[in-house]
């Protein structure tokens, strides 16, 4: 498959696929003149790849898992991440019913509601101030 049919297969840009070329997570298997080629079991790869990033792991824990010829799932990485989302979740839904909390109150100024101080008291020590990556 020419590099081009791959990205239409996976909805990757090629500049992807050439960069996780480039980091050891699929190879082509030649070029066709200019254009790099791939096997079709590339497509199934890059799956894992983008199933594994959409689920927050890294390149390198997904590239442990990858091996020439198939997969070597770290089924405790998995579950480490599993309890990760857990935990993020659980703050997530926290801060999610603050925001609709603050969105109904019938106070004058919400610096004036006692519930919503206590949600900013709680937000505070929960979870401390967000990195730059968050804020933007």
């Amino acid at each position: 498959m020419k590099i081009g049919d791959v990205s239409k297969n996976t909805k990757l840009p090629t500049s992807t696929i050439r960069y996780y070329e480039e980091k050891g997570l699929i190879q082509s298997s030649g070029r066709k003149g200019l254009t790099r080629t791939f096997s079709p079991g590339v497509v199934d790869r890059l799956a894992l790849i983008t199933l594994g990033r959409n689920a927050g792991l890294l390149l390198d824990d997904i590239r442990v898992m990858l091996l020439p010829d198939g997969v070597d799932i770290d089924r405790d990485r998995l579950l480490a991440r599993a309890d990760e989302l857990d935990e993020k979740i659980k703050q997530m839904t926290a801060m999610r019913d603050g925001l609709r909390y603050a969105a109904a109150c019938q106070a004058p100024n919400h610096m004036e509601c006692k519930t919503f101080r206590r949600l900013l008291n709680i937000a505070t020590k929960r979870w401390g101030r967000p990195s730059a990556h968050e804020r933007n």
